[in-house]
């Protein structure tokens, strides 16, 4: 009896202790966790991405920071000092935005299905911004089996910070504009694909979406060497919304994101440096179609090409304002080669 009573103590104190090393952020309205809040420093850092739980780790905050602005679906929401962020739950108000509606076209069933929307991408090394695109794509599945086709950008803007270097043997200092990448979307039209052992998979039912997140980890234990560089600790998380209640179709996707991590380092440098790749994607329109030859254009970090001011659209999700907010004139476009 007295050994089950003191197993029961230690579980209790040991969960209360793994309970008082994350902050949870829960919507004000439903009391429900939210995923995909970003936590900024006064600096512009990137400093936590809650998990589909909501959760953060209390460690990625420091009273250093002072400051912590909290961003959500692209909106800036809250302030916070760190005594206010500094806490085990943290109530937030989520209504920044409705749910925008995906406008379905040409229902005639087709050899494909086209998805057009909006997206972004960004880098960040060591917490701070890198680089950062936006821009409108299509994706283009196969009616049938849902599987992806192919992944065609329309327009895109890129931008870098102007202190951002080439120097190889120095990773802490690198331009990462060549790892930013296009959303994948690859399994969106069969989220079961996703249930693989490596996998971790988690769901959470909202008010007004259903969400799946997938994660996944590789080299936890040991490094990987290639051409003088050490890569380390490599997770990712992906995140899948979809219409509530729904059976989680392509005619149900409402969003997606993902996020990728990797510790790096060149064999010289004595610290390994952190860097995270956000990409995002969020659906505006869907078409059944038997062509699948659409006009697109070839992406380049090194440059934007658009015709048209597309971020100034009401929904567009324009992260760069919030970015450029903490950068100034330090984060430069680079010049469009196709501009209206």
């Amino acid at each position: 009896m007295k050994k089950n009573l003191l197993f029961s103590t230690l579980f209790i104190i040991l969960f209360s202790f793994i309970q008082a090393q994350s902050i949870t952020f829960i919507s004000e309205r439903t009391n429900k966790p939210l995923p995909k809040v970003s936590v900024f420093g006064k600096d512009g850092s990137i400093l936590a991405f809650s998990d589909i739980d909501g959760k953060i780790d209390k460690q990625s905050i420091t009273p250093a920071q002072e400051k912590f602005q909290l961003v959500y679906n692209n909106f800036p929401i809250a302030l916070l000092t760190y005594a206010e962020l500094n806490q085990d739950v943290i109530k937030i108000n989520d209504q920044v935005k409705e749910i925008e509606t995906v406008v379905i076209k040409n229902t005639k069933p087709a050899k494909y299905i086209m998805i057009k929307g909006n997206f972004n991408a960004y880098v960040t090394l060591n917490n701070r911004l890198n680089s950062y695109t936006d821009g409108i794509i299509t994706y283009i599945f196969d009616n049938k089996t849902k599987k992806l086709k192919s992944t065609n950008i329309e327009q895109y803007r890129v931008f870098k910070l102007a202190d951002a270097k080439d120097e190889k043997k120095k990773v802490s200092s690198w331009d990462t504009s060549s790892s930013l990448e296009l959303p994948k979307l690859k399994h969106v039209g069969n989220p079961e694909d996703y249930k693989r052992s490596w996998n971790v998979i988690k769901e959470l039912k909202g008010d007004q979406k259903d969400q799946i997140e997938v994660t996944g980890a590789a080299m936890q234990e040991k490094e990987f060497s290639l051409f003088g560089y050490r890569f380390y600790d490599i997770r990712t998380i992906l995140n899948m919304s979809f219409e509530k209640g729904s059976g989680k179709e392509l005619k149900n996707f409402l969003e997606y994101n993902e996020v990728m991590f990797v510790k790096l380092k060149h064999k010289s440098e004595p610290e390994y440096n952190q860097i995270i790749s956000y990409n995002n994607f969020y659906p505006a329109e869907m078409s059944f179609t038997n062509e699948n030859d659409i006009e697109k254009v070839k992406f380049k970090s090194t440059e934007s090409n658009y015709k048209t001011e597309f971020w100034k659209e009401a929904d567009f999700p324009n992260m760069q304002t919030i970015f450029s907010s903490f950068f100034k004139d330090d984060l430069k476009e680079q010049e469009s080669t196709s501009k209206k």
